[in-house]
C-alpha cells in the first residue's frame, strides 16, 4: 500500500535510503532549501519556500495558495506505487500539514477528522499548520472540516524534532 511518509530534514538521507520514494516535497523557508538529494529521479523532487507561520507575518513568506497547487500537480503525478517523502525542517507543522492535504486530496470521499486523528496517532509531535490546511480546505472544497479536524486534534507535544511517521495514502471507500 502506498504511504506518505514524514519526516525532519536531519532524516531526510535515511527515508530516502530506506523508503526508496517515487518522490519528495521540500518545504523550508525561503533561504534553506536543499538541492534534490541523491536518489530521486528527474522531476522527483517538489521545493517550496514558506515559513512556518500559522498567519502572514512581515518581513516573511507565508504558505499561500499558489504553495497547495504547486503540491496538488505534484501528488497529481505520483503513481502511488512508491512512497512520497515529505519534509519540513522539524518534520512537525509544514510536513505534517502536507501529509493531510495529501491524503484528503487523494481521498475525496473520507472523512477529515479520521484522517487528522491518524496523524496524530501515528505522531503526538504533529502540529499540522493551520494556514497551509486553510488553503487546502479551500482549494479542495472541503467547506472548513479540514480546518475543524486539525483543530480538533490541538497541537502536537513540544519537541525539537517531530516523531516521523507514514501515513496509508489510500483509504477504503465507505459503505
Amino acid at each position: 500500500m502506498p504511504a506518505i511518509a514524514v519526516c525532519s530534514l536531519a532524516l531526510v538521507p535515511q527515508s530516502i535510503e530506506r523508503l526508496r520514494p517515487w518522490g519528495m516535497i521540500t518545504l523550508l523557508s525561503p533561504g534553506s532549501l536543499i538541492d534534490t538529494p541523491p536518489g530521486l529521479g528527474p522531476g522527483g523532487h517538489l521545493s517550496l519556500g514558506m515559513n512556518d507561520i500559522p498567519a502572514p507575518a512581515e518581513g516573511l513568506t507565508p504558505p499561500v495558495a499558489d504553495h497547495v497547487d504547486q503540491i496538488l500537480d505534484f501528488i497529481g503525478r505520483w503513481d502511488l506505487e512508491r512512497p512520497l517523502l515529505v519534509h519540513c525542517w522539524a518534520g512537525v507543522s509544514r510536513s505534517t500539514a502536507t501529509a493531510f492535504i495529501t491524503a484528503c486530496a487523494l481521498n475525496p470521499h473520507a472523512d477529515e477528522a479520521v484522517i487528522a486523528t491518524e496523524i496524530r496517532q501515528l505522531s503526538p509531535t504533529a502540529s499540522p499548520n493551520p494556514l497551509l490546511v486553510a488553503h487546502a480546505d479551500e482549494r479542495l472544497g472541503r467547506g472548513g472540516r479540514m480546518q475543524a479536524a486539525i483543530a480538533a486534534i490541538g497541537p502536537g507535544a513540544e519537541c525539537w524534532e517531530g516523531t516521523p511517521f507514514e501515513l496509508a495514502a489510500r483509504r477504503p471507500l465507505p459503505r
